[in-house]
């Protein structure tokens, strides 16, 4: 069942990802849809409120982000915050002005007036602004609530519409009260009931995989990253022992993981574990790639054909007609999701996937935010290790390292006899004599090899990599 949901509308803000999280904060439920969303398409949403997040833009640059009037008569209860605030005043008759008040950091806010959103608070503390204009005129049946040093109206509240909004940023840890404001224009402005917590998470996930998976069959490739494992550890609990994980050795790893991952993720959920060698595909596919982009559309690309081929050898009795993700919100939002959203990188479980897809998706966390994600580990059967640690298992790994993409031709894996700029008998003797894989890495601006220590001219040099792998 959906829980009650408020809409954070999307007009550039930098912090628009981190309203949405104190939303959730609140216990309430949240989503982001860009700022060119017709009021018609929120209304059949039927959100329990909405918040109008800040921006870049000025109200009276041509082309800058509007709101419809019509959105202030569906009866929904809203807040603005900054450039919001800035339109919802201008959207309802009020008066914005260029008139040179720029605010930036730090102010202090004076209250005034009756006010929902700030009763109790201290009549003076400090918040943290961001505004060239300036709102000089309430709209026609608003109480100015709060006003600073260079803004006559930085607050105002419609409490018999349910309309209110501040000049200030309440989401940033710098508005010490912010949060309560927050809390209060979503419980006792808009009437939201607090519901969104970790067991309800937990219990409404389980119930729409069983939903979504009935009697079939699903895969879940597990990175031994914590999305992954979390994702894993709910299915596990909705439809037991139809889940087979599937670990990718795809020589990205730090040393040990995969050892990790097959011991502790197995005694903790009792899953069935799958574990592929697939280290030669992968670091072959990425050789000669530096750009991350093309790297996190690559690794996609390579997961799925693993698991394609993974899938064979796992169905031997019946179909497997899933695919399990740790995909999170923030991966939707960043990677585009929506009309009139910009894309921040793409990422290989939004971005990256064929279209020639054998699995349906199955994505338990596509709605959370990484700190949620930890929260629901913390309680569900997943190990605390995955849950805690700070993991960049896979795209990660190759995206951000261009020592990850080794010039074509040269070796890889094995003892390499010297490379060209190396000349030491004594230390290629060494390398023979061991049985550590062995890796290109980049030299550094000293010309040292970083694998090895050893002077070079070349860029790239051949050295073991089990010390060496982040």
């Amino acid at each position: 069942m959906q829980p009650p949901t408020v809409l954070v509308i999307d007009y550039g803000a930098q912090y628009a990802q981190l309203i949405a999280r104190r939303v959730r904060e609140a216990q309430v439920y949240s989503e982001i849809v860009p700022g060119d969303t017709p009021v018609a398409e929120i209304v059949a949403r039927k959100p329990a409120a909405l918040i109008l997040s800040g921006g870049p833009s000025s109200v009276y640059e041509p082309g800058a982000p509007s709101v419809d009037p019509e959105l202030f008569r569906t009866g929904i209860p809203v807040l603005g915050l900054c450039y919001g605030f800035q339109a919802m005043a201008r959207a309802l008759g009020g008066e914005v002005a260029p008139d040179g008040t720029r605010e930036y950091g730090r102010t202090e806010l004076t209250l005034c007036g009756e006010s929902v959103l700030h009763d109790g608070l201290p009549d003076r503390h400090p918040v943290w602004m961001s505004h060239g204009d300036s709102v000089v005129r309430a709209p026609e049946g608003f109480t100015v609530t709060a006003s600073s040093e260079r803004a006559a109206v930085a607050a105002f509240e419609d409490p018999v519409r349910r309309l209110a909004g501040v000049q200030y940023h309440p989401e940033v840890g710098h508005s010490p009260h912010g949060q309560e404001v927050l809390r209060r224009f979503l419980h006792e402005v808009a009437g939201i009931t607090p519901g969104w917590t970790t067991s309800s998470i937990i219990d409404d996930t389980i119930e729409a995989v069983r939903a979504q998976v009935g009697e079939g069959r699903a895969i879940c490739g597990l990175s031994g990253g914590v999305d992954s494992a979390v994702a894993a550890a709910l299915v596990q609990r909705a439809i037991g022992d139809r889940l087979t994980c599937v670990f990718v050795d795809h020589g990205l790893l730090r040393s040990g993981e995969r050892e990790q991952v097959e011991r502790d993720f197995v005694a903790a959920t009792g899953a069935k574990l799958h574990t592929v060698d697939a280290r030669d595909r992968f670091l072959d596919a990425l050789a000669g790639v530096s750009d991350p982009e093309e790297k996190r559309k690559i690794i996609g690309r390579e997961f799925i054909r693993v698991f394609e081929a993974a899938t064979a050898e796992v169905a031997e009795s019946a179909h497997v007609g899933f695919l399990v993700q740790g995909t999170l919100y923030p991966d939707v939002v960043e990677s585009g999701g929506g009309s009139g959203t910009a894309t921040i990188k793409s990422h290989h479980n939004v971005g990256g996937l064929p279209d020639d897809l054998e699995f349906e998706l199955v994505e338990p966390l596509r709605a959370l935010f990484k700190d949620e994600v930890r929260r629901v580990g913390a309680s569900s059967a997943c190990p605390r290790r995955s849950c805690t640690a700070s993991r960049s298992p896979g795209p990660a790994s190759a995206s951000g390292s261009s020592a990850r993409s080794r010039p074509t031709g040269w070796p890889r894996c094995g003892p390499p006899t010297r490379s060209p700029a190396r000349s030491s008998p004594a230390r290629a003797s060494t390398a023979t004599s061991g049985s550590a894989r062995w890796c290109c890495w980049p030299t550094s601006a000293a010309s040292v090899c970083r694998a090895t220590g050893a002077p070079t001219a070349t860029p790239w040099c051949c050295g073991p990599s089990p010390a060496r792998t982040r």
